[in-house]
């Protein structure tokens, strides 16, 4: 598990101000009109999703989808700011005009996440650093892999791979929305509309 917390902590690389909280729906801006001499701006909402109700068909499955909306849940935030932050700092290492300034600044940015995340790392399970690698996916738009290579080099991106498959998936595996993944992104989607803690408690008495 050590060996784990500590891998985690050097693939992330997110930033020193991440709190897990839920998203908020955001509005847009997106042109204005004169209405009676006035400017009035006009808003684009982003939509909400309908989904079909739920109907499980045991007990166990119930469970089993009650675990998945708290793990989606409790890893999601931190997969936009990871994803965020991979970006930001693959960009940012840039800047650098050697080999060696940007091996410091990953050392450096790794010290401090082995400092200050380990304890949060360690709270999270076997299922929920799986679902965490394939939300960082998604919110990469490619694969996390690919990312971490272009990042610090194809050989500590194969190191990161090996640490991903003690989880039991691989940073090779894309996101998959529309087939394996399905569950995950609907959960994904009702936390963007708000809506997660309402779908789920008006379908949590039914059965088939």
């Amino acid at each position: 598990m050590k060996r784990s917390v500590f891998l985690i902590c050097i693939i992330l690389l997110f930033s020193a101000t991440i709190k897990a909280q839920e998203e908020k729906p955001k509005t847009y801006i997106d042109m204005a009109m004169i209405y009676e001499g006035d400017t009035v701006p006009i808003y684009a909402l982003r939509p909400v999703h309908i989904f079909a109700p739920l109907k499980f068909r045991s007990n166990k499955e119930r469970q089993e989808y009650s675990k998945l909306v708290r793990d989606v849940k409790k890893t999601y935030p931190y997969a936009r700011m990871i994803a965020s932050s991979i970006i930001e700092t693959y960009e940012y290492m840039g800047t650098f005009s050697t080999e060696k300034e940007k091996q410091k600044y990953l050392e450096d940015v790794q010290k401090y996440m082995m400092a200050e995340y380990k304890p949060q790392m360690k709270k999270m399970t076997k299922s929920q650093g799986k679902i965490l690698i394939k939300l960082i996916d998604r919110e990469c738009n490619t694969a996390s892999y690919n990312i971490v290579k272009a990042l610090v080099g194809s050989f500590k991106a194969g190191v990161y791979n090996a640490f991903a498959s003690l989880f039991g998936n691989s940073l090779k595996a894309e996101y998959d929305p529309h087939g394996k993944d399905a569950a995950i992104e609907a959960i994904v989607l009702q936390i963007e509309d708000g809506t997660v803690d309402y779908y789920y408690s008006v379908n949590y008495h039914s059965f088939k």
